[in-house]
């Protein structure tokens, strides 16, 4: 074999190895990037148990979907730079006043720290105008983290889900962290309170074409009695009842949710 040729063996296998280098938790969860409120929130998140459960692994193309302000971006960009790829699926500019404002506030998150998020890739996903926000068939594992009750509130749901199997490769995953109702609710009731039955989000889920994969209780709160006056948002971070109950609402903390794991099948 002559020198060329072992010479390109040897750049594929370095190049093989930093692709699929062990992930950096410490550097993503504990790095300045963070402010000390967002990382208070991982007692309640469990980012590192959640993310590990739904098969994050280096070398993957990851789409987080509505990442709202970023607090899983945070998160996120770190472990992925340089190890695969993090396509943002954030709402459009032209989506309304809502969608606008967010959008804005977690672009000028990304463009105040280009060493942490300078590799995000930002698309869109905005039913029914913008529903390709990645290639078809091209993300190993898509995110969704307490989502399904603003999809059903503005009736895209069942588009939202379409899309994201769409995007995913055959045998992709995924993975719902979603503030957890009972079977009981009405739709409205989803809808105003944000508090979504398992049973629900695995029929939007399946008439997308997903499969449940697997179920994870990491992120229960069995002390959440969910019979608040404003909803989920009664409980922290949101606090929507201000002074009012706070230290019941502050020890009961964020929401008893359902962690669920879907697979696109390979047929």
């Amino acid at each position: 074999m002559i020198r060329g040729q072992w010479l390109g063996i040897v750049i594929c296998l370095v190049m093989s190895s930093v692709a699929h280098a062990d992930l950096d938790w410490g550097a993503a969860l504990t790095g300045e990037h963070r402010s000390d409120a967002n990382r208070a929130r991982d007692v309640y998140r469990h980012p590192q148990e959640t993310l590990s459960f739904f098969g994050l692994q280096s070398g993957m193309t990851v789409m987080e979907v509505s990442p709202g302000g970023g607090w899983y971006t945070e998160i996120l960009a770190p472990l992925m730079r340089s190890n695969g790829a993090l396509i943002a699926a954030h709402s459009s500019a032209n989506g309304g006043n809502y969608a606008r404002r967010s959008l804005g506030g977690f672009l000028r998150k990304l463009g105040e720290d280009g060493e942490v998020y300078g590799a995000v890739t930002v698309g869109v996903l905005q039913p029914p105008s913008s529903m390709a926000p990645a290639t078809p068939n091209s993300v190993d594992l898509a995110l969704a983290f307490r989502n399904v009750h603003s999809w059903l509130r503005a009736d895209q749901a069942e588009m939202m889900f379409s899309a994201i199997a769409e995007a995913l490769k055959p045998g992709g995953v995924l993975g719902i962290v979603q503030h957890r109702g009972d079977d009981s609710l009405t739709i409205e009731q989803m809808k105003s309170s944000a508090y979504v039955s398992e049973a629900k989000v695995i029929e939007l889920a399946e008439l997308a074409g997903l499969e449940l994969d697997a179920r994870n209780e990491i992120n229960a709160n069995p002390g959440d009695t969910k019979d608040y006056p404003r909803g989920v948002w009664t409980l922290p971070p949101t606090l929507a009842e201000g002074d009012k109950d706070r230290d019941r609402y502050v020890a009961i903390g964020e929401s008893d949710r359902m962690t669920l794991r879907f697979i696109k099948p390979q047929d």
